[in-house]
């Protein structure tokens, strides 16, 4: 069968990575006059909308608390600090992510423990993050990658055994589950972020914390608010990182349509795992057991990885790559000493992923553009002879 895109197809078909505008045209009803009421009240940081949607992702994630903050790298550093984190501590966090979760680390003063990840579905390895554990070591931050919960039954026993903290990164999975229960509610506290393009995303930075301890949703209030609680009165150093109340409008309406955009997307990877069948040369994403994914994003492997994305990108096909240099290889990192070869399931996955368009709103016709797109680009990078 010739699943090459036609002449009539180049010439008219285009295919985002992610169609943020069809998200906003279907909230745009419901979020424009709440902002018509908000900017004539001036009503910006804080008050009922940042109250009302920390009330309704807490109850969604199934958690006693949640701390809207300015991003995602934030939610972090402050997930981390409620956790205990100090100048000095080791963290261990997986090498395959995206460089933010090391920030928050290193702008404690803390040392970010990299280490490698399972070939099968490119999560945080627990026999790593086992041996990677020293005396100064005080957490392990599991990413939920890609839309899928990190092996936290494993992890968690991991934690309990050397005595340490579990700090989720849940930027990718709002709304993923496993046995262990939803992420963003399996350890002490997690982070995540409300980037535009993730599952649940405003209309720019925006991140919360997450907990069922009200010790450190109030530590993280109040050190995102600068240290203090009452104003004019600081009882730390602190920063300043609050979500506001513009962004909450977006968040609220969005997260009422969450559930049912995650089906969305579950459905058009449903569809990409049929179409992709019968495409020699190409590696289709799993699901681990016990896990509900969310696909954040659709994460396929080929050879020739380079020449394949800028095949699709001719076709009109938007594509990316997540991530295309593990962090242990950043110049940013260069300093910890880290060498090419010590990860090597990771720097072997970054040569060849490649991430397919993913949103709730991906139609059919555009998923079998897609996959015509790739079967050519496979074929036209001599994958397949």
């Amino acid at each position: 069968m010739n699943t090459s895109p036609t002449v009539a197809q180049r010439a008219s078909m285009r295919v985002p990575f992610i169609d943020l505008a069809a998200q906003q045209a279907e909230i745009a009803h419901e979020v424009l006059p709440v902002w018509e009421r908000l900017f004539a009240t001036a009503g910006f940081i804080g008050g009922e909308q940042v109250d009302g949607f920390e009330r309704e992702y807490a109850e969604f994630i199934g958690v006693g608390y949640c701390v809207g903050v300015g991003n995602g790298t934030d939610a972090v550093e402050l997930a981390l600090r409620a956790a205990g984190v100090r100048p000095g501590d080791e963290v261990i966090i997986p090498v395959n992510t995206f460089i933010a979760t090391a920030e928050a680390v290193s702008r404690i003063g803390a040392v970010p423990v990299f280490v490698d990840v399972d070939p099968e579905y490119l999560l945080m390895d627990p026999a790593a993050v086992e041996d990677a554990i020293t005396p100064l070591t005080r957490a392990i931050v599991p990413v939920h990658l890609y839309g899928q919960t990190a092996p936290m039954d494993v992890l968690l026993m991991l934690a309990e055994r050397h005595g340490l903290v579990i700090v989720e990164d849940a930027a990718q999975s709002q709304g993923a589950f496993s046995t262990a229960g939803r992420a963003g509610a399996l350890g002490r506290v997690a982070a995540t972020s409300f980037y535009p393009g993730k599952n649940l995303g405003a209309a720019g930075d925006a991140g919360a914390v997450l907990t069922d301890d009200p010790a450190v949703a109030d530590f993280v209030r109040n050190l995102g608010g600068h240290g203090s609680s009452v104003k004019y009165v600081h009882d730390r150093v602190g920063m300043n990182s609050r979500l506001d109340a513009v962004q909450a409008v977006v968040l609220r309406a969005k997260l009422r349509r969450l559930d049912g955009w995650n089906v969305a997307r579950r459905a058009a990877a449903a569809r990409y795992a049929e179409l992709l069948a019968d495409v020699p040369g190409v590696h289709l994403p799993t699901v681990r057991p016990g896990n509900e994914d969310v696909w954040h994003l659709y994460v396929v492997q080929v050879d020739e990885r380079d020449r394949v994305l800028a095949e699709l990108g001719a076709a009109g096909v938007g594509a990316g790559i997540h991530y295309p240099t593990p962090l242990h290889l950043t110049a940013a990192y260069g300093d910890l000493g880290y060498q090419q070869g010590q990860f090597p399931v990771a720097e072997s996955a970054a040569d060849r992923i490649l991430s397919l368009p993913m949103f709730p709103h991906l139609t059919a016709e555009q998923q079998r553009y897609i996959v015509s797109a790739l079967a050519e680009a496979t074929t036209v990078a001599g994958i397949v002879q």
